[in-house]
């Protein structure tokens, strides 16, 4: 699900003064739920690991990758070559895990840590802001 996507729901709510929304699309679920501050707040998880819990949100294990500028996130260096990383790849310290375009510019983002890919939590090719997380690794 891109961003624009995600938008569009915020549109819907706002439109039909909605509090909360939920929707499971692409392999991917949103939950949209509106603070008390009126402040929008998004939950994105890919759906194959969402288990029915208690609490509101679910919550990713591991460390968080998260997008080291603002720009397009890739997956792989083309559309023809394989991905950097899958979900279950094992990473070193300093391995590319993806490429962020950012002013024509492709930059490099290397692991900061080792570990197991649990969750590619961002859409190929599609806009990231700093600070987004991409990848949860455990």
């Amino acid at each position: 699900m891109n961003t624009k996507k995600i938008k569009e729901l915020i549109g819907l709510m706002a439109d039909n003064d909605l509090t909360e929304l939920e929707i499971e699309q692409e392999g991917m679920k949103v939950k949209l739920v509106k603070g008390h501050s009126g402040r929008m707040e998004q939950v994105v998880v890919p759906a194959a690991q969402v288990a029915p819990v208690q609490q509101a949100a679910p919550v990713m294990s591991g460390k968080e990758v998260k997008a080291p500028m603002v720009g397009t996130f890739y997956r792989s260096p083309s559309p023809e070559s394989p991905s950097f990383v899958e979900i279950g790849d094992t990473v070193n310290k300093g391995d590319v895990i993806c490429i962020i375009e950012a002013m024509k510019l492709m930059n490099e983002v290397k692991a900061e840590f080792g570990g197991k890919i649990t969750a590619i939590l961002a859409e190929n090719a599609e806009p990231v802001e700093f600070g987004q997380v991409m990848f949860c690794v455990e």
